[in-house]
């Protein structure tokens, strides 16, 4: 015993304080969220570089607040879509709707409603840019989740029912657990994606009225406007730096972790390691936590006590039919869509005509030309590459923490490259802008792709050794049926990316000098820098639309032959 004790002695060390640390430096970032408003307004934000470990400080404590958020939220959401085929009708188009709205149009309403709602305070600032942080992590991690309890091998559910697992204990020992790995993986996507529109969460323009919170991204933009070169190469220094620490603290902790849920029968021979969980584990303050995670894990596996409440009823005779439900439940939502519509009319009816409304609509046709090609362009690229490294387990290891820097790298930051070489080789903005759209959201397909492939059980790579299948029926029949529904949710999430992208790519800015491309894109981020809140909201309906339409008619039937034909089962 006191052998053991020594030697978990320096683990001890490095683990107490670190976590006494982490827990001190989040507090003190929440202090800071309850002051005043007006040093905000008054641009209190500064390029001085010893201001930076602050601002990185605030700016992570409000993108792990959203991460948690996002958790809790796709947690609700996503399994009440896939347990409740009702609630699933409503819910998925609704999450269509909400993954392509663009964040500048939250931000428009939601910094305006809180500046209100906490008039003169810094904490309805706070919570509004968290709120634009959530929406830019939230959607791929429900939509991975919702994938995953959708496509649970039919053997394992069967198993489950043999065994008279509750719907709780079925959600809690099989259904959430399978979705785990994919789970993770997303969210260390979306939280990189978070980086991606940071600079346009912390650093706001409504009608003419500057709004920058003390972080990077508020540091970033104030460093773009001055062509301050330096300044922008600390913050990204700065970017990295805080983007490796989580990554080690917490992500591949996690990806060690979620491990065990790998829905396979035989090893692959390659386990991911980390250096900070193999300290945690073992250390004597797990051992101390051991215990006590041990029995809120079981408590909650075993749900809640039976009662009489929790007692089997006899089935009564519904007092009407299923189709009659369905045809009342349509209706209500019929209803409301009409009166959310009518009164969309009227308010945009009076300062925007029909003439205008079909230039908004052509500009729509070319963010969607730009949206599809670069969509295309992503997936010929990244679908090979995610397999090739999600076949090679160790040079995965390697590759995601670099996808994760590269993923949060901030488009902004290239601005003065793309102004340059525009202006320079007199290029078609229309055209090379394109390309700006993609550089964060291809990361979308890589991170699924090398998930999805990781995640491909090992025995139905020996079966397909075995048997000798091999070049395009290997592709045909093996690989692309076992990750498609991880490549779908890439290819949604990354096309969702892509729109919000078109809002900060179209509109290209280097000091003084703009460059801009003919597109949806750019129309809602002039509108909302002017505070039109009409055009902002008739740029956002065909936005929305337009992704909406693509989901149902194409997305949407990849997903059906996703979950109906390619099941590994």
């Amino acid at each position: 015993m006191l052998s053991h004790r020594r030697q978990s002695g320096w683990r001890d060390i490095v683990i107490m304080p670190l976590i006494f640390g982490l827990f001190f430096m989040f507090a003190w970032a929440a202090t800071k969220m309850g002051g005043k408003l007006q040093p905000v307004l008054d641009n209190g934000i500064s390029t001085d570089l010893w201001q930076l470990p602050e601002y990185a400080l605030r700016t992570t404590a409000r993108m792990m607040i959203a991460l948690v958020a996002s958790w809790v939220f796709s947690l609700l959401y996503a399994t009440l879509a896939a347990k409740n085929r009702r609630a699933g009708l409503l819910l998925i188009p609704i999450l269509d709707i909400l993954q392509s709205v663009p964040i500048l149009s939250y931000i428009a309403f939601t910094f305006t409603a809180l500046l209100a709602l906490f008039p003169g305070r810094l904490i309805g600032v706070e919570i509004a840019c968290i709120f634009a942080i959530f929406t830019s992590q939230v959607w791929n991690i429900t939509f991975s989740l919702y994938q995953s309890l959708m496509t649970v091998p039919r053997e394992m559910v069967e198993a489950a029912n043999i065994f008279r697992l509750s719907a709780w204990q079925k959600f809690w020992r099989l259904e959430l657990p399978f979705a785990m790995p994919g789970l993770v993986w997303n969210s260390m996507l979306s939280l990189s994606g978070g980086w991606f529109f940071v600079v346009a969460a912390e650093a706001v323009t409504i009608a003419d009225q500057n709004i920058n919170l003390p972080g990077i991204g508020s540091f970033i933009a104030l460093a773009i406007a001055q062509r301050n070169m330096g300044a922008i190469f600390a913050a990204v220094v700065t970017m990295f730096a805080v983007i490796i620490l989580y990554d080690q603290l917490l992500f591949r902790p996690l990806v060690v972790w979620v491990e065990k849920f790998k829905a396979e029968t035989s090893s692959s021979g390659v386990r991911p390691y980390s250096l900070v969980w193999d300290i945690y584990r073992r250390s004597l303050a797990h051992q101390a936590l051991a215990p006590i995670t041990t029995l809120v894990v079981r408590t909650i596996r075993r749900g809640p006590p039976k009662s009489r409440l929790f007692v089997p009823r006899k089935k009564n005779r519904p007092l009407m039919s299923s189709q009659w439900q369905d045809v009342i439940f349509f209706s209500v939502l019929a209803a409301v869509a009409v009166f959310l519509i009518h009164r969309a009319v009227l308010f945009i009816g009076q300062a925007i005509g029909l003439g205008e409304i079909g230039h908004i609509l052509l500009l729509g046709l070319y963010t969607t030309i730009r949206v599809l090609s670069m969509i295309a362009l992503g997936v010929a690229i990244w679908v090979p590459l995610g397999v090739w490294i999600g076949l090679r387990p160790k040079l995965a290891a390697w590759v995601q923490p670099i996808a994760q820097i590269l993923a949060a790298f901030p488009v902004n930051l290239i601005y003065p490259v793309v102004v340059v070489a525009i202006v320079t080789l007199r290029l078609e903005p229309n055209i090379w802008l394109s390309f700006l759209m993609i550089m964060g959201t291809q990361w979308y397909l890589l991170f699924n792709v090398v998930s999805g492939t990781l995640a491909f059980p090992t025995e139905l790579h020996e079966a397909a050794k075995c048997f000798g299948v091999k070049r395009a029926l290997w592709w045909r029949k093996v690989i692309l049926p076992g990750i498609f529904p991880y490549l779908f949710t890439g290819v949604i999430t990354a096309a969702g990316g892509t729109w919000n992208a078109a809002i900060v790519a179209e509109t290209v800015q280097w000091g003084d000098q703009t460059l801009q491309a003919q597109g949806l894109g750019s129309f809602i981020a002039q509108a909302t820098s002017a505070g039109d809140y009409r055009r902002v909201l008739i740029g956002t309906i065909i936005m929305s639309s337009l992704v909406v339409f693509f989901n149902r008619f194409v997305w949407r039937r990849l997903y059906r032959l996703a979950e109906k034909k390619l099941r590994l089962d």
